[in-house]
């Protein structure tokens, strides 16, 4: 069982910890969204943007965990459609992940929040390894974890990251951040105009409607350990903070 939260009474942006939905979250974001309009590489505003965003939750009390993606500098799938060994296409994308995390805990530090970065490949004079009780000990001091690196294996997503790590923490929701993409669509509603958009599924609707929202082993792990997972868009101010507090933005999806 997770230790006891204190209560922070502390107003922030006119919430209260009393208003929090999620406590412990895993925030997902896809390296694109660390793009932002420019579509490939770091853009530093947007960076800065995200880094303001996640001070106010924080500051609100909610212990916040990230893993971050690697596909606005390279994709390991694509590595391996242009005809490298796909492991080795793989390992390329877990070091654009670094770098990302690398960025994002400047972006936040800089702010004056105090961040971790762990990482699934040991770069010991950049990052923390990947130990489990470690991360948890700096959640519940009040630091921002950023898990780099995928799992460490080829051949699985930062989605699927996203889900081991959630489920290994504890995290009451994975809030998964999309650039431009406000939740969950019958197909792409940037291809598809007439696209519906779901407010609510469970974790099997998203298999078997074949719905892309994560892989099959993420939404396996999901919805085995039962982790709630809100799928909304990054883009928007104040989205993450509307998320923690349970307010209804993008798709939510729990149960099975």
């Amino acid at each position: 069982m997770r230790p006891f939260l204190k209560i922070n009474l502390q107003i922030q942006g006119g919430y209260r910890m009393a208003d929090i939905k999620y406590k412990r979250v895993i925030l997902k974001l896809s390296g694109e969204a660390l793009a932002g309009d420019k579509g490939f590489g770091i853009n530093p505003p947007v960076l800065k943007d995200v880094a303001k965003e996640l001070k106010e939750v924080h500051d609100l009390g909610v212990q916040i965990a990230i893993v971050v993606g690697g596909g606005n500098m390279w994709r390991g799938v694509t590595g391996a459609e242009l005809g490298m060994e796909r492991a080795q296409a793989d390992y390329i994308g877990m070091l654009a992940t670094i770098m990302n995390a690398l960025s994002l805990q400047d972006a936040l530090e800089s702010i004056g929040v105090p961040t971790r970065v762990q990482t699934s490949i040991e770069m010991r004079q950049i990052a923390e390894p990947y130990i489990r009780r470690k991360a948890i000990r700096h959640l519940e001091k009040d630091r921002i974890v950023i898990f780099a690196g995928g799992t460490g294996s080829p051949y699985f997503s930062t989605d699927t990251t996203a889900a081991l790590r959630a489920a290994e923490i504890n995290a009451d929701a994975i809030l998964m951040g999309k650039n431009g993409v406000d939740g969950v669509y019958s197909a792409d509603p940037n291809k598809v105009k007439d696209a519906t958009k779901f407010d609510h599924l469970t974790h099997m609707d998203i298999i078997e409607k074949n719905l892309h929202v994560m892989d099959t082993t993420a939404s396996s792990l999901s919805m085995d350990n039962h982790i709630p997972l809100v799928v909304f868009n990054l883009n928007t101010s104040g989205n993450i903070m509307k998320v923690v507090t349970g307010q209804e933005v993008g798709t939510t999806i729990e149960g099975d």
